[in-house]
């Protein structure tokens, strides 16, 4: 049979009712085959769901219960049939199976807090004034910075205890530390606020509203009546301002010092200076000696470069200062006020003048080749009252 001749039967769209609105082609053609799938898709996953909800509502869920040997027997116990019950009232006996025990300790499965022993607590500003007692290495600054204050705020809190002057800081002297930076003021007798702001540069309202001062505000309508205020009376000034002077004290001696060199240095008698440790300091920076000491060169030289600095080697004061004609150049003597007298001599220059108080390892110079001398040195002499000049080498801690 020739298969060419033989023709599929075609049918027509005319002969399905409604087939042009039904095919996927044309479904495709109107944009709604994609959500159709979509809906049908969710349509199917809801059917699932609610079928499988009402499969395990009949059955039940399945328990994956280890049964101890106790529980067996409960299950066998309540399985077997008891005297006088039929086998149908047995057989319609609902039997549970018990439970595990319920674990007397919980599990933890998240991240434990680590246990902290110690509590920060926040730091809170001071208001009453506190004791310290200085130690050993301590200063006015260090003080000062340890408890955030200023340097003028320890000092004037504790002139009394420091003699008004701060050099004679020491260990062992108590201090008062106030809460800020101000001054703790002692009451005298007739002061009034407005006296007292005035002399530390604040505003009375500052004096009486600090609440450790605990003073009336009434005070500040009647100036009269700051006056009954106790003498004694203990109040910290805020924001007070006063300065200190570093500088030394006038030390007075009991015998005057005098030069032992003659010539346009030389300074005349001088009844003040401080007074030498009886310790000394090495002179310069350098420890290249090119003479050593000899009855026809009673001093050691030290030799280096030009300009080098040259220090005070105790406490003292300046005796003389200045060119002299003997050979020596520019020379420095201190009398150190307790028999001993140091002599500089060949300086390029002098950074001290006569009757200057100077504190050992201060500097008074600088190392030169002036007079009688063939390059930069120091010409170093140190002599005693009672024993003339003798050997700086065994004096100075030259090794």
């Amino acid at each position: 049979m020739d298969e060419s001749n033989i023709q599929n039967p075609v049918v027509s769209e005319d002969e399905v009712p409604g087939a042009e609105f039904w095919t996927f082609d044309r479904l495709a053609q109107m944009g709604l085959l994609e959500p159709l799938g979509r809906v049908f898709l969710h349509v199917m996953v809801v059917v699932t769901l609610v079928g499988t909800a009402l499969f395990f509502r009949q059955v039940g869920f399945p328990s994956n219960i280890t049964l101890t040997p106790q529980s067996n027997m409960a299950v066998l116990a309540a399985a077997t049939p008891q005297s006088g019950e039929s086998e149908e009232e047995s057989e319609s006996t609902v039997v549970l199976a018990s439970l595990p025990p319920f674990p007397t300790t919980s599990v933890i499965t998240g991240i434990r807090r680590a246990l902290i022993l110690e509590t920060d607590l926040p730091k809170l500003d001071r208001t009453e004034p506190i004791t310290y007692i200085v130690r050993r290495g301590d200063t006015l600054s260090s003080i000062a910075e340890k408890f955030g204050l200023k340097v003028e705020t320890i000092f004037w809190s504790n002139v009394e205890a420091l003699e008004r002057d701060p050099h004679t800081l020491k260990p062992g002297i108590k201090l008062t530390i106030p809460p800020q930076d101000g001054i703790l003021y002692e009451w005298e007798e007739g002061d009034t606020l407005q006296k007292v702001a005035e002399k530390f540069g604040v505003e009375p309202e500052a004096i009486v509203d600090y609440p450790t001062n605990d003073l009336d505000p009434s005070l500040l309508l009647d100036e009269e009546a700051s006056k009954n205020i106790e003498p004694g009376t203990l109040l910290f000034i805020p924001g007070a301002k006063l300065d200190i002077d570093w500088r030394m004290p006038r030390f007075i001696r009991e015998r005057l010092a005098y030069a032992p060199l003659k010539g346009p240095g030389e300074c005349g008698p001088i009844g003040y200076g401080p007074i030498g440790t009886y310790t000394f300091v090495w002179p310069t920076t350098t420890k290249i000696i090119t003479t050593y000491f000899s009855p026809v060169h009673p001093a050691v030289d030290i030799a280096g470069a030009m300009g080098l600095p040259i220090y005070a080697v105790d406490h003292g004061v300046v005796v003389y200062a200045g060119w002299h004609y003997g050979g020596y150049g520019y020379v420095v003597v201190i009398d150190h006020g307790n028999g001993w007298q140091s002599l500089y001599a060949h300086m390029s220059q002098i950074l001290v003048g006569c009757g200057q108080e100077v504190f050992q390892g201060q500097i008074i110079g600088s190392m030169g080749s002036t007079g009688r001398s063939t390059g930069p040195h120091v010409h170093v002499e140190l002599m005693n009252q009672a024993w003339g000049k003798v050997d700086p080498l065994q004096f100075l801690p030259y090794k």
